[in-house]
């Protein structure tokens, strides 16, 4: 613990230059910057005086959206004597919590240097820390284990790029995977690639994905606004795109879409960037077209047209992009779509989330880059339930010139099979339909994850 805290504590100095610059020239570097710090917020003091804490870790707006249902049946399950903590990593992931969570009770998750850890754990008394997926950091493990605090981590998965740089440090990445008290793995692969790397076999058990217990909110006024400046046009809903080079997934989206979903089903694009930063630069992609941020929907105005004259909302049905630019509304919007396509799967990232469009019966498109949601997306194919992009997706290509790279493959590939689904209204709905049924199967993860936190809390 002293060689890696002198290692952190060096890194920050050594990059201290690049940091106080970010901070002075950047709001979201300086925000929480006290909590961080180890500063307890007085309204989580007020909150946890007197009584009992579960703590839980969620990073970002990914993990917040999973930790949802979990924290409410919690909270429930716990009964008054206890209060449910939520801390997060990111800016968007702390406004999205003190939406869903309430202020009070959300904060800034504290740096892995051990005055910060400790100042939090003196104030909680945590019975547990719950930690989403695989967000370790050693001291923090290594103060709950010398506090006497018992660490849970939920929804656990190894993707394969972790896996395959936990297996070549296993001897000293093994022993923080000890640490944990209990993993709740999402699949039989995951709970096989933890004890391979070194947690205690005995400690990892198979809880599955808390994501499929995700609902979307009923009511969405940015869906609701979508749907109708669409005007019974169909929607197809671009969601989680990334920055990628030579060009953005983003600009696959566009292109594909101005082919023949544009031309010939005058389809509306949802753009939906993964994060708030790229709001604008998609928006300046978008301008080629009569385009719409959400929240210019939202303030009942659409974009100056060439004169610099603002249409009236009646009007927005001439729309055929909308950038989505607000956070925590896209899994709502999804249910709005005829078609989606899930992002950060043409670019290798790893992919996004397929369950939130596939509980609203939304056929899905995805690109070859899904390791993020393997036993998901493998879930879905077994069951013909989406369809996943190749350079040969389309079977008539053969009669087509060859295109002459791989990125004109995917986005023709993409071209193709938004063309196949807006015009395949039974096709599109039977797939849409068995993605549901998949995504309505897998549930179950938060009950379990309740179980087994109540019990390691009663211990």
């Amino acid at each position: 613990m002293l060689a890696y805290s002198f290692m952190l504590a060096a890194g920050l100095l050594v990059s201290a230059p690049w940091w106080l610059l970010r901070m002075a020239t950047t709001q979201r570097y300086r925000e929480g910057l006290r909590e961080r710090l180890g500063a307890v917020p007085a309204a989580l003091r007020a909150l946890v005086a007197g009584k009992k804490t579960v703590w839980v870790h969620a990073v970002s707006v990914g993990e917040v959206l999973a930790a949802s249902r979990l924290v409410a049946e919690l909270g429930e399950a716990l009964g008054h004597e206890f209060v449910v903590v939520v801390s997060t990593t990111t800016r968007t992931g702390q406004a999205l919590a003190r939406e869903r969570f309430g202020a009070s009770r959300v904060f800034y998750c504290p740096l892995d240097f051990a005055f910060a850890v400790r100042a939090y754990l003196r104030i909680l008394r945590p019975s547990a820390l719950v930690l989403m997926e695989s967000e370790l950091w050693p001291r923090m493990l290594h103060e709950c284990k010398h506090s006497g605090v018992p660490v849970i981590v939920v929804n656990a998965r190894v993707s394969d790029r972790s896996y395959s740089r936990g297996m070549k440090v296993r001897s000293v990445w093994g022993a923080v995977l000890q640490m944990p008290s209990l993993w709740l793995a999402q699949s039989d692969e995951d709970a096989r690639r933890l004890v391979a790397m070194g947690a205690h076999a005995e400690s990892v058990r198979v809880g599955g994905n808390l994501k499929y217990d995700v609902r979307a909110p009923k009511e969405s006024r940015v869906a609701e606004l979508i749907k109708e400046a669409a005007a019974g046009r169909p929607i197809v809903v671009a969601g989680s795109t990334v920055h990628g080079e030579p060009r953005d997934e983003d600009s696959y989206v566009i292109h594909a879409w101005e082919g023949q979903p544009l031309k010939d089903f005058h389809a509306l694009l949802v753009l939906a960037p993964r994060h708030p930063e790229r709001f604008d630069h998609v928006c300046a992609m978008a301008e080629e077209f009569p385009f719409l941020r959400a929240t210019e929907l939202l303030q009942g105005m659409k974009n100056a047209d060439a004169h610099g004259m603002f249409v009236t909302p009646e009007e927005n049905y001439g729309v055929e992009i909308v950038v989505l630019d607000t956070i925590g509304d896209l899994a709502a919007v999804y249910g709005v779509a005829d078609v989606a396509f899930v992002g950060g799967s043409l670019i290798a990232k790893g992919g996004h989330n397929p369950l939130e469009p596939a509980q609203f019966g939304v056929p899905i498109v995805m690109g070859p880059s899904f390791e993020n949601f393997r036993g998901v997306v493998e879930a879905m194919q077994a069951e013909n339930a989406i369809a996943i992009l190749n350079e040969s997706t389309d079977p008539q290509e053969q009669l087509r010139p060859k295109p002459t790279s791989k990125e004109l493959m995917l986005k023709d590939a993409l071209e193709f099979e938004l063309v196949r689904l807006l015009k395949d209204h039974p096709a599109a709905s039977a797939m849409g339909e068995r993605a549901r049924a998949v995504f309505e199967a897998q549930q179950g993860a938060t009950a379990r994850a309740v179980e087994a936190i109540l019990g390691t809390v009663n211990q």
